[in-house]
């Protein structure tokens, strides 16, 4: 390890480590296409590549300014016997299309085709459509749906990294949910 490093305060020196692709102690934190694998809830990078990274302010005047652009929430949902399983109320911004589990690292192939199929369905087939990915705060879901996304040939993206807890910061509305069906 490098000798500033130990000499960081050690709430430091975890973020320092964040930003390696290294590995922490149960196994790799990045696949080796890029998403994050692991430790979803965990602080967050200012950007995504491919994306232009929104606070509230900001989401509100492209909202404002370009009314086709389309919200989606990856906020992950526990998925059991074919079925989403609901151990908490989830709300999230009006308009929204909550595609759950898509910002996980690893999507099998029918989850891969639920969030391109659905995002094909959002954005009328217009690869060029505004696109939101978020989540919540400290949430890496997002960033992986974001990189998703571009793999898929999308071009015009966002990333709201604070999400919904922003959102609700703020005083604005939020949306009682339920996940797309799954098919």
């Amino acid at each position: 390890m490098p000798r500033l490093a130990t000499a960081l305060p050690s709430a430091l020196l975890g973020l320092y480590l964040l930003g390696t692709p290294a590995a922490h102690a149960d196994g790799p934190l990045f696949s080796s296409d890029g998403y994050r694998v692991d430790r979803y809830r965990s602080p967050t990078p200012a950007s995504a590549e491919h994306a232009t990274t929104l606070d509230t302010a900001a989401l509100r005047a492209l909202l404002a300014r370009e009314p086709r652009t389309r919200l989606v929430d990856v906020y992950r949902r526990t998925w059991l016997n074919g079925r989403f399983v609901a151990t908490e109320e989830h709300r999230n911004l009006p308009g929204s299309l909550w595609l759950a589990n898509t910002g996980d690292g690893h999507l099998s192939p029918p989850w891969q085709a639920y969030f391109r199929d659905n995002l094909q369905r959002l954005t009328d087939g217009d690869a060029t459509r505004p696109l939101v990915f978020y989540c919540r705060s400290d949430c890496w879901a997002s960033w992986n749906a974001v990189r998703r996304a571009h793999a898929l040939g999308y071009s015009n993206l966002y990333w709201y990294r604070d999400g919904i807890d922003a959102w609700e910061q703020a005083g604005l509305p939020l949306q009682e949910a339920q996940p797309h069906p799954f098919p």
